[in-house]
């Protein structure tokens, strides 16, 4: 059972606009890169710090996690 996903686009049709169905590669690629770096541009803001934290817990010796939120 596949679906089929179809991707909306702004603006107004005019003269020779296509439909939904006969949009080029190219402007279909462009929609996706586009989404993907918006949900990219989020993941990266909200789980930059807690990486940092992460890879700070593990590092050798081992700090406590008040030592690696101070900032002393």
């Amino acid at each position: 059972m596949a679906s089929r996903v179809s991707l909306k686009t702004k603006g107004k049709g005019g003269k020779g606009s296509k439909s939904s169905d006969e949009k080029s590669a190219a402007q279909c690629l462009k929609e996706w890169s586009t989404w993907t770096m918006k949900k990219a541009k989020v993941v990266t803001h909200y789980g930059f710090i807690p990486l940092v934290i992460i890879i700070g817990m593990n590092s050798e010796p081992k700090p406590q996690l008040y030592q690696l939120l101070s900032p002393v």
